[in-house]
């Protein structure tokens, strides 16, 4: 019976984030822009989920958080339902998935991925991918780290899935590697004392020893010039 009630409850989870997905699907578009439309006038929107979270779900007192997106270029479910708008306006999916890429890098993505798979292009089926940037695709990282929304458009010859998955600027990957500043030892009255060089310090550093190379080269090159001629004169 233990296995029935899990069924049960994944169920209920499916059946709740359908439903609330098919609610707020205009709404989560102009999420960022204009949260009001989840609220509603004076809450109504709100309060009709809730009762309906209640009575159809049986749901104890749910509460409905509404924020606001800071970012919505990095939000891949966002961007997914733009796409799918775009589509079913019929904009060509080359030009949506290329302008909506420019969008999520210029927000600060390191990486991101469009897939739209279905009749794109006429009566068989196709899968087309767009990629820029640098983005996991496999392992823990690509689960844990890259973030991912689907959404559909209906158009006249079928069904288009969009899958958008994002790598955010702040993510920092298991195999990144920070290098430090080198550190010179000095020893002044026996104490020994660390300093770190900054980068400008070194090019200045390694500029003076260019120099210092280089002048003694041409002096080299003028003593060889001088004692050729001494030799010249003594032959002659």
């Amino acid at each position: 019976m233990i296995e029935k009630d899990f069924v049960q409850e994944g169920l209920r989870r499916t059946r709740i984030d359908e439903y609330l997905e098919k609610e707020l699907e205009r709404a989560v578009i102009v999420y960022a822009e204009r949260p009001g439309m989840v609220i509603g006038r004076g809450g109504k929107n709100v309060r009709t989920i809730t009762n309906t979270l209640k009575t159809e779900f049986g749901l104890d007192n749910p509460q409905i958080e509404v924020k606001e997106v800071e970012v919505p270029e990095l939000n891949p479910k966002i961007m997914a339902y733009k796409i799918s708008n775009m589509l079913q306006r019929g904009m060509h999916f080359r030009r949506v998935a290329y302008s909506t890429i420019r969008r999520i890098m210029g927000a600060g993505a390191q990486g991101v991925e469009v897939t739209i798979s279905g009749k794109i292009r006429g009566s068989r089926s196709a899968v087309a991918k767009f990629v820029e940037g640098y983005i996991k695709k496999c392992g823990e990282p690509s689960i844990r780290l890259v973030e991912e929304g689907f959404a559909t458009a209906e158009l006249k010859p079928g069904v288009l899935g969009i899958y958008v998955r994002i790598m955010p600027p702040e993510t920092v990957l298991p195999d990144s590697v920070e290098i430090l500043p080198p550190k010179v030892i000095i020893e002044e009255d026996g104490e020994v004392i660390e300093e770190e060089i900054d980068v400008e310090t070194e090019e200045i550093i390694e500029e003076e020893i260019i120099e210092e190379v280089e002048d003694l080269e041409e002096l080299e090159e003028v003593v060889e010039e001088d004692s050729a001629e001494e030799v010249e004169e003594d032959d002659s």
